[in-house]
Order: C-alpha cells, then structure tokens, then sequence
C-alpha cells in the first residue's frame, strides 16, 4: 500500500529513512522544500499546497489592496480558489482510489473499521443518554423541591375523589339550624 502512494509522494522519502540531522535541524526530519516543486516532482500535496498558498497571497498582495479594478481582484482570487478547489477533489480522488483498493484488497479491514466507527458512535450516544438523564433526574429533583416549598402541611388536600368539595366545604360558615 505504502508502495502504490508513491506517485502522490514521489518527492518525499518514508519517515523511517529521514537524516536525523536534516534541513529542519537537528532531530527534526526533513520534508521537501519549494525547490522541490521547482524541479518538477509535483505531486498532488505539493500543487495542494501550492494552491492554498496562492490563495493566502492572493488575499494579501499589495497588487490586490492596491488595486482600483475590484472586478480585476475578484476574477483574480476566483481563480486561486477554483485552483485549489480543483486540485482538492483530484485529492480527495487519489484517497478514495486507495481506499477502493484496500477495500478489494483486504476487505476484512473495512468490517474492521466500520465496527470500531459503530462501536465509537454506540459509546457516543451511551454518553449523551447518560448525559440527559442525569440533567432529567436533577430537574426532577427541582419540580420536586419547588412543589414542596409551596404547599404547607394545612394545605394539603384530603386524598379522595371529592377533596376539592370537602375543602371548598370546609371553608362555608356554619348552616343555620333548622327549625320545626
């Protein structure tokens, strides 16, 4: 596999063989330098990243804040970012390949992953229910608490289908006895 991405890093040596003492200083490893891209190893890394580049100095450049012709700007920077947009997709292209090809070439490794995608999304979603009960069972708590501040123990009604009338009777004055 490592072998077949070789067209993408052509100028890029494998990360066991970087010089210890390389251009990026002592213990630091060494990546290809603009002069790289000068000498015709594009690769798609490199035109990405030449391509993001050139969209930064497109914002930058004096000649753009300088500039009177706004449509002369506008056309110039669309054009960076079509560039880049367009060397973006033939990346994400090359990877799909790859992964098109790992799948035929060992597709025990794509059930592989996708079990441990599912088992991390099943985690994920574990934690948000745990997460909303304990918010659920604290706001319970709350109702509870408030429900309890406000009613007195001489305000509670008598258990039964008629409480409201027995309360409500409860509260009428005496009635005049009768008289025969």
């Amino acid at each position: 596999m490592a072998s077949s991405m070789s067209g993408m890093f052509s100028g890029q040596q494998p990360p066991a063989a970087h010089p210890v003492g390389g251009p990026g200083g002592p213990g630091q490893p060494s990546f290809p330098s603009s002069a790289a891209r000068a000498q015709g190893n594009n690769t798609l890394v490199d035109e990405l990243e030449a391509s993001f580049e050139a969209c930064f100095a497109s914002l930058v450049s004096q000649d753009y804040v300088n500039g009177t012709d706004q449509e002369e700007i506008r056309t110039g920077v669309d054009q960076c970012i079509q560039k880049f947009l367009d060397v973006a997709r033939q990346t994400e292209c090359f990877f799909l390949q790859k992964r098109l090809q790992l799948s035929v070439q060992k597709p025990e490794q794509v059930v592989k992953e996708d079990v441990s995608e599912l088992r991390n999304e099943l985690q994920r979603k574990e934690m948000l229910v745990q997460k909303h009960l304990s918010k659920l069972h604290h706001w319970q708590q709350v109702l509870e608490d408030v429900s309890v501040q406000h009613r007195k123990p001489s305000d509670l009604p008598p258990p039964g289908p008629l409480a409201f009338l027995e309360q409500a009777s409860a509260s009428l004055p005496p009635a005049p006895p009768k008289q025969n």
